[in-house]
Formats: C-alpha cells, sequence, structure tokens
C-alpha cells in the first residue's frame, strides 16, 4: 500500500520523458524563430535594404532587455516565486507576442506605412544608450529592423525566460535519476529546429517563384502557437505531479537578495558562468551569419529550375531523411542488445551521407549548414549519459573548446582555400560543421546539469538566470560585433555573397581559446574545492 501511495508522474519513465518531450517540442520551436531569418540574410538585404550592420543589430536585439533592463534576473525572481509551470506558460505567451510583431515588421503591410515614417524618423538617438554605445538601434536603419528589433526584444525575453524555465523543470523532473541525459536529449531535439529552419526558413521565403520573407516568419509564429500549447499542456502534468507529491510550487519559498549573494561569491558559479558566455557567443551568432559565410566561400551553381534539386518537393524529401538521421541516431542510444542499436546506427549514418549528398546536389548553403545539429542529436544523449554514470564534466568542456577553434579556423583559412572546388569545399564545410555541432553538445550534457551541484536548490532558478544573463550580454555584443566588422572589413563591397569572413571567424575562434583556458582553471578549482563536477549524477 504504501509502494502505491509513493508512485508518482516522477517515478513513471513514461511520463517523465513525456514531461521532457512537451518542454523539448517548446524549445524546439522557440530554436526556429530565433534563427528565422539566418538563412535568407542575404534576401533581407536585397528585398529590405538591411546591410550587415542592420542585420547584426536587429540579430543582437533578441537578448537586449534581458541584458540591460535586467528581464532575465527578474525572471529567475518569477520562477523562483511562481514556479515552472506559471513561468512555463507565461513564457510561451509573450514569445508569441514579441514574434508577431516581428512578423508585422517584415510584411508588406508595414511597408509605406505611418508607422514606418515614425520609426525612419525616430529611435535614430537613445540618450544614455548612445553614449554608453549600446543602442539597440543607430541612425540610418532601416525602420523594419527597428521595429523588428523592438519585436525581437520582447521574443527574447520569453525565450531565455523559457530556458531556464525547461532547465528547472527537468532538474525537478530528474534530479537523482537521468538528469544529464534529459537534458542533453532536450537540447539535441530543440537544436533541430536550428536546421528545420535553415530548410524551411528559404523554402517558405521562395515559394512560388515569388520572393517573401515575411512567410518564413509567419511560419515561426505558427509554430510558437504550438510552442505556446506544449506549455499549456505540461502545466497541467506539473500540476498533477505536485497533487501526487504533496509538494507545494517554489512560490512557497521566499526569495531573497541574500541569496542571490551566496551564487554570486561563489567562484565555481562564476567560471561556469563564463565558459557560458564565451562558448555560447562563439556558437550562437556565428548560426545567424554561417549560411551567408558558406555562400562567400563555397562555389555553388544553381541546379537547372526545371530539374528535381530545384523543385520544392526536395525540400520536403531533405527534411525527411534527415528527420530519419535524428531518429535513427537518438534512439540508437537506448537499444541494450547489440542488434539493435548498430543496425538504427547504421541506418542513421546512410540517412545523413545520403543527406550530405542531396545537399550538394541542391547546390544550397542553407541545406548544407542545416547539418549542424544532426551529430549532437545522435551524440549528445551518449555524452550525457556517459556525465551520469561516469562524471568527467569539466573536461568535456575542455574539449569542446578545443573543437570550437579549431573549427572556427578551418572556416577562417581552410574552406577559403577550396573556393573554386565545386567537391572539396562542400566535404570541408560538411565535415566542419558537423564537428562544430558534436562540440557544441558537449556544453548542455556537461555544463548545464553542473549547476545544482553549485547552488542550493531554493535558488536553482536565480543561478539559472544569472548565467543566463551573463551569456546574453555576449549574444547582444557578438551579432552586432560581426555586423560591423564585416562591414568595416568589406568595403564597397555590395553583393552579400562577397563578404570575406575571415576577421568575425578568428574573432569567435578567440573566444574558444578563453573558453579553453577557463575549462582548464575550472578542472583546479573543482579538485581543489570538491565542487563534484567530474563526479557522476547517478551515484553507483
Amino acid at each position: 500500500m504504501s509502494q502505491a501511495i509513493q508512485k508518482t508522474l516522477r517515478d513513471s519513465a513514461a511520463m517523465r520523458w513525456t514531461a521532457l518531450l512537451l518542454l523539448a517540442l517548446a524549445m524546439f520551436c522557440s530554436y526556429i524563430f530565433m534563427d528565422i531569418l539566418s538563412p535568407i540574410k542575404d534576401l533581407m538585404q536585397e528585398t529590405r535594404g538591411w546591410d550587415s550592420s542592420a542585420f547584426g543589430t536587429m540579430q543582437g536585439a533578441e537578448v537586449f532587455l534581458n541584458v540591460f533592463v535586467f528581464f532575465l534576473i527578474f525572471a529567475g525572481i518569477i520562477l523562483d516565486k511562481m514556479g515552472v509551470r506559471f513561468t512555463a506558460v507565461l513564457s510561451g505567451a509573450v514569445m508569441l507576442v514579441g514574434a508577431l510583431i516581428k512578423w508585422y515588421a517584415v510584411s508588406d503591410a508595414f511597408t509605406g506605412s505611418g508607422l514606418e515614417t515614425w520609426f525612419t524618423n525616430n529611435l535614430n538617438y537613445i540618450p544614455g544608450f548612445d553614449e554608453l554605445g549600446v543602442s539597440p538601434f543607430y541612425e540610418g536603419m532601416p525602420a523594419s529592423a527597428k521595429v523588428a528589433a523592438c519585436g525581437f526584444m520582447i521574443f527574447g525575453c520569453g525565450c531565455e525566460m523559457a530556458g531556464i524555465t525547461v532547465s528547472r523543470g527537468i532538474v525537478k523532473w530528474f534530479k537523482g535519476r537521468e538528469m544529464a541525459l534529459a537534458m542533453g536529449s532536450e537540447m539535441a531535439l530543440a537544436r533541430l529546429g536550428v536546421a528545420t529552419c535553415m530548410i524551411f526558413s528559404p523554402f517558405f521565403a521562395k515559394l512560388g517563384g515569388e520572393v517573401s520573407v515575411s512567410r518564413s516568419v509567419a511560419f515561426g509564429v505558427v509554430l510558437l502557437c504550438i510552442a505556446l500549447i506544449m506549455f499549456v499542456v505540461y502545466f497541467f502534468m506539473d500540476k498533477k505531479l505536485d497533487a501526487q507529491t504533496g509538494e507545494a510550487e517554489e512560490k512557497d519559498d521566499p526569495f531573497k537578495i541574500s541569496d542571490l549573494g551566496k551564487i554570486l561569491t561563489d567562484s565555481g558559479f562564476w567560471i561556469v558562468a563564463l565558459l557560458c558566455v564565451l562558448y555560447y557567443s562563439a556558437i550562437f551568432p556565428f548560426q545567424k551569419y554561417a549560411v551567408n559565410m558558406l555562400q562567400c566561400n563555397l562555389t555553388l551553381t544553381e541546379p537547372a529550375s526545371d530539374s528535381f534539386w530545384a523543385s520544392p518537393s526536395v525540400t520536403i524529401v531533405q527534411y525527411v531523411i534527415m528527420l530519419l538521421v535524428a531518429a535513427a541516431g537518438f534512439a540508437s542510444n537506448f537499444q541494450k542488445k547489440a542488434g539493435p542499436k548498430y543496425g538504427l546506427l547504421a541506418v542513421s549514418i546512410i540517412a545523413l551521407i545520403t543527406y550530405c549528398y542531396m545537399g550538394y546536389m541542391r547546390q544550397s548553403a542553407e541545406s548544407i549548414f542545416a547539418v549542424f545539429p544532426l551529430l549532437a542529436v545522435l551524440i549528445t544523449p551518449i555524452l550525457g549519459s556517459f556525465v551520469d554514470h561516469k562524471g568527467k564534466a569539466a573536461s568535456m568542456l575542455v574539449l569542446g573548446s578545443l573543437l570550437l577553434i579549431a573549427c572556427h579556423l578551418t572556416f577562417a583559412f581552410v574552406l577559403p582555400m577550396f573556393k573554386g572546388s565545386a567537391v572539396g569545399g562542400i566535404v570541408i564545410a560538411y565535415i566542419t560543421i558537423l564537428v562544430l555541432g558534436s562540440s557544441f553538445s558537449l556544453v548542455p550534457a556537461s555544463l548545464w546539469p553542473s549547476v545544482p551541484k553549485l547552488v542550493d536548490a531554493k535558488v536553482i532558478g536565480s543561478a539559472y538566470a544569472l548565467i543566463f544573463w551573463i551569456q546574453n550580454i555576449g549574444l547582444w555584443l557578438f551579432p552586432l560585433l560581426i555586423g560591423k566588422v564585416l562591414d568595416k572589413t568589406n568595403p564597397g563591397v555590395t553583393d552579400p555573397t562577397q563578404f570575406d569572413y575571415t576577421a568575425p571567424l578568428v574573432m569567435l575562434a578567440s573566444l574558444g581559446v578563453a573558453a579553453l583556458i577557463l575549462g582548464l582553471v575550472l578542472k583546479v578549482v573543482d579538485k581543489k574545492k570538491g565542487l563534484g563536477l567530474e563526479e557522476p549524477n547517478i551515484k553507483e
């Protein structure tokens, strides 16, 4: 009888992983919208007059309110006081509102409107922010980019709130169980959103032979409606769990400023936070320019307009193959018998090769970069399971930094050497993108599950919020910097496929060097203070 009473949704593996799936699907949709304009940077310049500075400033605006109005800190407080389920639904609603504003900004309805005139004549100087050099707008910035930036700021508040909420939700459902595997799996599925965006954003923008960038954004808006539904369903699951356990939501545990002091005085926390900002700043801003970088460094020839490779149907086929790569590779991690395990792995590898071949035949930079998260989907659960059972989280961060440095330097110096080689350049690009994606998977599998080891459970939401806030400083700064560096190092270049990306890529590689140094320092601090970062999450 007592066993029946103790049995809860959390004790059921099926229910635990269902809760995770709901959270991961919501983040999958948010990741798609986050980079919805990234693969069509060239179209934004051609149809809306956004140069690299305007594009980079708009992209960096996503985290502006999180950084400079400290919204992420408030989000952490809301999470600690109101709990996971309330904050999840709130974040979904905020993302949707911001997305609708961004969609309107790039739609034809905005062009020629009174709002366009107002934004053209205003917000060219923001007192205080301009003097500090951190204004989200500048004189001469297209009005559509300004309004899109406003919408992206609101979306960014909801997206980052969702990020810390999902992390907290996974801790709630998986603490003492497969937590690193769960976090790694959530991020692996969410990052499929990057690939989905790279494939379908250009597809919708060019659908029917008429270019319309607003169609791409509308696609993202629909997906954010689905994300909100996922959060609502999770709300009721989480509520039932609390009813079963008799636990109160986190709001009953009052937030104290002194709790933040405990977090901020911890050296281990600061090293992890700085590692996070360096590592993510070298990845997320790069994603926003990666397709354009490939367009500039690869020799691509559009297939004949009447061929299969130029038809809309090839996009659907390639995406189905991508899902097969991800599903078979992901499922292989959970097979106990060698036969099914290696059979699924073989299917995943064959499908990956097929996908890459189709990307080559399509001669499409966006479909080439869409391979970015696929290897990560395969190995993130492996890495997460390794951390759960064997540990070595800090060591994996060091390895991730080394791979990060190697990839950005390859993009900067090796890939341009193969321009003119139709096959060689694409092969180098595929290998480097896959390795970069796999290095990225080391972070969620090793860094995020380490945070609960560093702070008290009561303030874990605030700890994640602080890390995300510090991370957001980099996510605001580096898209803007890349855009400005591109314009400065490519004077007079008007063709968006002829930029020299060497300087921005070297800048991103230097972030990897700094992350490597901090990773080594973290290993020393962990050994000295016994933080337990190298220890497994599951004690056997």
